[in-house]
């Protein structure tokens, strides 16, 4: 018998500012895509479980393609795995929109193909049921 939860999926969708531009071509690190997916995460579990839960772990990560200042990113967390107070989740951040700072201070245009630039899965927490 499946669980309910497994294939629950929630996405966000976030503007990346050039505040967090870190390396040359303003790229952002990595770490800024994984506080991402734990916000998903946390959306995930409350929809799931009525609780924020915890991020316990990734079992992979995989930087695929730059995520830069400018972009706007879909982030995508869908559960594939519901244990009694485990619950896995795959992950994947796509560039939707991308900043073109070559044609202007403000240009920018959507993407006609997403990029994937992050997949993940990990496992989070929660409560044991009462």
């Amino acid at each position: 018998m499946t669980d309910a939860r497994v294939g629950l999926t929630v996405t966000h969708r976030r503007y990346v500012p050039y505040g967090h531009a870190h390396y040359a071509g303003n790229l952002v690190d990595g770490a800024y895509v994984l506080g991402l997916f734990g916000d998903v995460a946390t959306e995930v579990c409350i929809r799931s479980d009525g609780d924020e839960g915890l991020f316990a772990s990734y079992s992979e990560v995989q930087f695929r393609s730059p995520v830069r200042a400018g972009d706007v990113l879909e982030v995508v967390a869908t559960v594939t795995r519901v244990g009694t107070r485990s619950r896995t989740i795959d992950f994947v951040a796509r560039v939707v929109c991308r900043g073109r700072p070559e044609r202007g201070e403000s240009a920018a245009e959507v993407v006609v193909e997403p990029v994937v630039a992050v997949t993940a899965t990990g496992t989070v927490v929660v409560p044991a049921a009462a």
